[in-house]
């Protein structure tokens, strides 16, 4: 069994980068002089990742100010809309608001991405986007479009966002879906929901397509997600029992939110592996993925570091001797 380990979406920002842009904002420093912090601290989150061995590279996505933003701010039909609390958080988010049957800007997302991830480290790269299901229900759709409908429409507009990454290079992507754990789909929307996985399937080749979920117990929405046409189905561990999945994966890789951003406690690497090695006896997937369950971001940037250290360690407890089997 192969073990790999990835942050799973934004990295908290530094005490130095928030009082920067703060003081950009305010008018006591130059757009140059944030530039060199974000660059900085962009790098540090990059050594961070090569030393714990990630798989895929973040660099944190610092520059984006939530997880709607890229999108809300540059396709068609769509408007930043007000200040909204994130789930059951002390975090916020600009609820986007549909005005009109959405559209992409080609271009738009790309040029957002973390610097770092640009070029020769498209390679390397997660690209984290938020899924059909999640962005589609928490929209202000003010487009009178169906809910049903903008999924699916959603999920084509996704695929044409692959294709492009694809052809720059990016070979791998995360879906946050939080609201598939937390409101299940039933009926129309869990069709359309699967349609719009199964539109981002077809152009996203042998890329590795992973469905994160967190904020809520996994386990009920199992059935739907094991229907998915993704490389990886993820799930945070703070809400699910891992005794819970026992459904099959499918020959799917399962990935396993082992770090809870709710605490500033570390966890046990040893309890981790224990984890890792019961689900791997009662479920057999084919790959194990080991990152953070919900973002790191509810945490301050020097806690989350510590925390993520466990990846690594974990990795090492579930790396057989020289010789052995997993």
């Amino acid at each position: 069994m192969e073990v790999r380990t990835t942050l799973t979406g934004p990295f908290p920002r530094s005490e130095e980068l928030v009082q920067a842009t703060r003081d950009l904002d305010r008018g006591r420093q130059s757009p140059e002089a944030v530039e060199e912090v974000y660059a900085r601290t962009e790098a540090g989150v990059v050594d961070l990742e090569r030393r714990l061995g990630t798989d895929r590279c973040t660099a944190g996505y610092l520059r984006w100010a939530d997880l709607f933003r890229p999108i809300s701010e540059s396709w068609g039909g769509l408007a930043v809309g007000p200040l909204t609390r994130w789930f059951e958080t002390n975090t916020f988010y600009r609820q986007p608001i549909l005005h009109a049957p959405p559209e992409r800007t080609p271009g738009a997302i790309a040029s957002r991405l973390p610097l770092p991830l640009r070029g020769d480290g498209a390679a390397r790269a997660l690209v984290v986007l938020p899924g059909p299901y999640t962005l589609a229900g928490l929209l202000d759709n003010r487009s009178g479009e169906a809910p049903q409908a903008i999924i699916h429409r959603l999920g084509r507009l996704l695929a044409e966002e692959v294709r492009e990454l694809r052809g720059l290079g990016y070979r791998s992507f995360e879906w946050a879906e939080p609201l598939l754990v937390t409101r299940i789909p039933t009926g129309p929307s869990a069709e359309s929901t699967v349609e719009a996985y199964r539109g981002i399937h077809e152009v996203a080749g042998d890329s590795t397509s992973i469905v994160w979920t967190y904020f809520g117990d996994a386990a009920p929405a199992l059935p739907l997600l094991t229907r998915l046409p993704v490389s990886v189905i993820g799930v945070d561990l703070a809400e699910t029992d891992p005794a819970s999945l026992e459904v099959g994966l499918n020959g799917r890789a399962i990935g396993l939110g082992v770090i809870d951003p709710r605490t500033t406690l570390n966890e046990d690497p040893g309890e981790v592996a224990r984890i890792v090695r019961r689900l791997q006896e009662r479920t057999k997937p084919r790959e194990v993925w080991l990152g953070n369950g919900a973002p790191l971001d509810l945490l301050p940037a020097e806690p989350a570091a510590k925390k993520l250290h466990l990846l690594a360690a974990a990795r090492i407890a579930l790396t057989p001797p020289s010789g052995g089997r997993s």
